[in-house]
């Protein structure tokens, strides 16, 4: 009796499992449900790959911290999944994708990094990712200085597409969100860390807004103003020495 017991209970999971193995699955051929046709964000597998992918390409820390770079990476995809339904045009998993690899071309590598991405992710994938890259040379020290390679990409920027300007508003306002962050616990030191100080810094951020608001309002870009502001406000004694 305890044996057909056994028998009958597996034949019952053997069945719930058949009728349930392709549940929550998305898969790559066939229809796309990568939220074009659905309206609705899927991750699939390429996702899953993305993120082996920026792992292994991105060891080093935020920089003057111990913070993982793969906090910023996941921090700018979850923003972007988290405008999904807002956006006003479909969120897609490429999309996330991108977010993740935003900064592999850019610091790890320039062109062949932004081929290997399209070798691996897709054309569209790599169009985002080289529209959210300040520089694609291969050589970090070939590139051309800060301001130059800040005010191409403001100008760059007004011509991208509204999915790059998502992830670059996300990418924007994580940033935005560390300093003051930081900011409020180390004060002005905060800006050591990087290769400008407070005045270029705050004057990226608002060029940047002046492009982004220009394509229309959204709930991301109007969070960055006011992060942006708040880190104006917080450090506005340094202006005036």
């Amino acid at each position: 009796m305890a044996m057909a017991n056994a028998r009958m209970i597996r034949g019952a999971i053997w069945r719930f499992v058949s009728a349930n193995e392709n549940r929550g699955t998305v898969k790559s051929e066939g229809k796309n449900t990568n939220s074009n046709e659905t309206g609705q964000l899927f991750l699939g597998s390429r996702f899953t790959s993305a993120m082996d992918y920026a792992r292994l390409v991105h060891i080093e820390r935020r920089k003057g911290t111990e913070i993982p770079y793969m906090a910023h990476l996941m921090g700018v995809a979850s923003l972007v999944m988290g405008e999904a339904g807002h956006a006003g045009f479909p969120v897609t998993e490429d999309m996330v994708i991108a977010a993740l690899l935003h900064d592999a071309a850019e610091d790890h590598g320039g062109l062949p990094r932004l081929k290997d991405i399209e070798h691996n992710f897709g054309s569209n994938v790599a169009r985002m990712v080289e529209g959210l890259s300040d520089s694609l040379t291969e050589d970090p020290e070939k590139k051309q200085s800060w301001q130059e390679r800040k005010e191409a990409y403001i100008e760059r920027l007004r011509e991208e597409t509204a999915d790059v300007q998502l992830i670059s508003a996300a990418d924007k306002l994580y940033n935005a969100r560390a300093i003051l962050e930081d900011y409020r616990e180390i004060g002005p030191r905060v800006w050591e860390r990087f290769k400008r100080g407070r005045r270029e810094q705050i004057w990226y951020f608002d060029e940047l807004l002046k492009v982004l608001k220009s394509s229309g309002a959204s709930r991301i870009v109007e969070e960055l103003g006011r992060v942006v502001n708040e880190l104006r406000q917080i450090s506005a004694e340094e202006a005036n020495r």
